[in-house]
């Protein structure tokens, strides 16, 4: 049979080639071979990069364009490049939205076949690859290759930029990512952009309001498996991750590690705008936000803009009064649930943070923080109009109103006016005649508490100011 005569079975959409084995039929005779090693199993092509094999050349010349990086297949609606043509007829159906593979089950179509095949296990719930290390299972062969690799410690798939290895190429082509910066997945309902498909499904969720992850034991439902996990331990009271410095427990192992920060005083994320540092890589990337101006999420009530939307959420309850932290032992209720843990130190009198350097402890961990100033000398607050420093940023706020006279605070009952909140909460006492501070030797009662210190002098014989001479 000569050339013109193969092309023209092409076109006949005649298959006179027949395996035997699955009744397939191809067109042309040198495509038969190839498939039949599929059933064989032979694999002859093998990638003396990460040695994987493969049936067919094609798979083997594919395979090495991931080491080499070499794409020559370009999308010509997008910027978007491809080891194989067959990836790039795959990657065009996105443009065009062709999905040619349909579900006979339900309505759902897919842009590739193997797609549809995962996709069919699901309604079977066929799940026929088994892992011969542990009980897992899993829809496709690639699936459970990747799984054994846990197992084996076998990391194939090596980055060119930093060394990190990968049990999957997926997990390569992801990492790779994290240096270009691409974020090929983008929300339509929001500017959000993603390096992976799978957190944009996750994100979705937030738009539509689905969360497809219901506790058995309440009424809650989360968006995420995660979610659902870390609620469950509410339930249980499991408590899996132990610090090996402290007694401490947690829920989480995230929780775990920015808490073992605590005793390392490690801050290993720093920013490149400021002298900054942080625990966490996270909270170095919200930091960053400051530097750009960066707010998204804005109140509906006020013009009012945050860098974070938990932030949002508390300020909105100002707004609404909503109080939900509310302390056992006393009337006292509050916005943020670390406000009533210090609260309830009151009662307590627990000071779990310590100064290393004198006996001083505190009920929290700024205060500590500030604190240690007083060793270092450290006063990193600068008043821009005359040279006084500071240890606080609120008491270089309180010291600007001196050149500025500004007296924000201002009473209801009379006139005057103040630079600071908490002098109108004294001077409020004159009106009311309110004196909360009691000492326990006495029957005599304060407005202040720094009155009530220097009162209960008296009670210890301890004379503060003594003469010189």
């Amino acid at each position: 049979m000569n050339n013109l005569s193969s092309h023209e079975i092409i076109h006949s959409g005649k298959k006179t080639y027949r395996c035997y084995e699955c009744n397939k039929a191809f067109t042309q005779k040198s495509d038969l071979p190839s498939h039949k090693r599929i059933h064989t199993g032979e694999k002859s092509n093998r990638c003396s990069e990460c040695n994987e094999a493969f049936s067919e050349k094609a798979g083997l010349i594919s395979r090495l364009r991931t080491h080499t990086s070499e794409k020559p297949y370009k999308c010509s609606e997008c910027e978007k490049a491809f080891c194989s043509k067959s990836a790039l007829i795959i990657h065009q159906r996105v443009h065009t939205g062709i999905k040619p593979y349909g579900c006979s089950k339900c309505e759902k179509a897919f842009t590739t076949k193997g797609q549809l095949k995962r996709h069919q296990m699901s309604h079977s719930g066929e799940t026929p690859y088994s892992c011969s290390e542990c009980d897992k299972c899993f829809i496709t062969k690639g699936q459970l290759i990747i799984h054994q690799r846990n197992h084996t410690g076998e990391k194939p798939y090596e980055c060119s930029e930093c060394q990190k290895a990968f049990n999957g190429i997926g997990g390569l082509i992801s990492h790779q990512r994290t240096h270009t910066g691409e974020k090929p997945y983008k929300c339509s309902e929001c500017e959000k952009a993603f390096s992976t498909k799978a957190p944009l499904i996750t994100h979705q969720r937030v738009h539509t309001g689905i969360k497809p992850y219901g506790c058995s034991e309440c009424e809650n439902a989360f968006i995420t498996k995660e979610q659902l996990r870390r609620h469950h331990m509410y339930h249980s009271g499991e408590i899996p991750y132990k610090c090996s410095e402290c007694d401490k427990g947690f829920k989480t192992r995230f929780l775990l590690m920015r808490h073992l920060s605590d005793h390392t005083g490690e801050k290993p994320y720093k920013c490149t705008d400021c002298d900054n540092a942080f625990k966490q890589k996270y909270v170095l990337s919200l930091h960053q936000r400051n530097h750009k101006g960066e707010k998204p999420y804005k109140c509906s009530e006020c013009d009012k803009a945050f860098v974070l939307k938990t932030d949002l959420l508390v300020h909105q309850r100002y707004h609404t009064g909503e109080k939900p932290f509310k302390c056992s032992e006393c009337d006292m209720s509050y916005v943020l649930k670390k406000r009533l843990t210090v609260h309830q130190r009151t009662h307590t009198g627990e000071k779990p943070y310590k100064c290393s350097e004198c006996d001083k402890a505190f009920k929290r961990n700024d205060n500590l923080y500030i604190h240690k100033r007083v060793h270092t000398g450290e006063s990193p607050y600068k008043c821009t109009e005359c040279d006084k420093t500071f240890r606080r940023r609120g008491h270089l706020s309180v010291h600007l109103k001196i050149h500025t006279g500004e007296k924000p605070y201002k009473c209801a009952k009379c006139d005057k006016a103040f630079k600071q909140k908490s002098h109108l909460s004294v001077h409020l006492k004159t009106h009311t005649g309110e004196k909360p501070y009691k000492c326990a030797k006495c029957d005599k009662a304060f407005k202040q508490k720094s009155h009530l210190s220097i009162h209960q002098k008296i009670h210890r014989g301890k004379k503060q100011y003594e003469c010189s001479t």
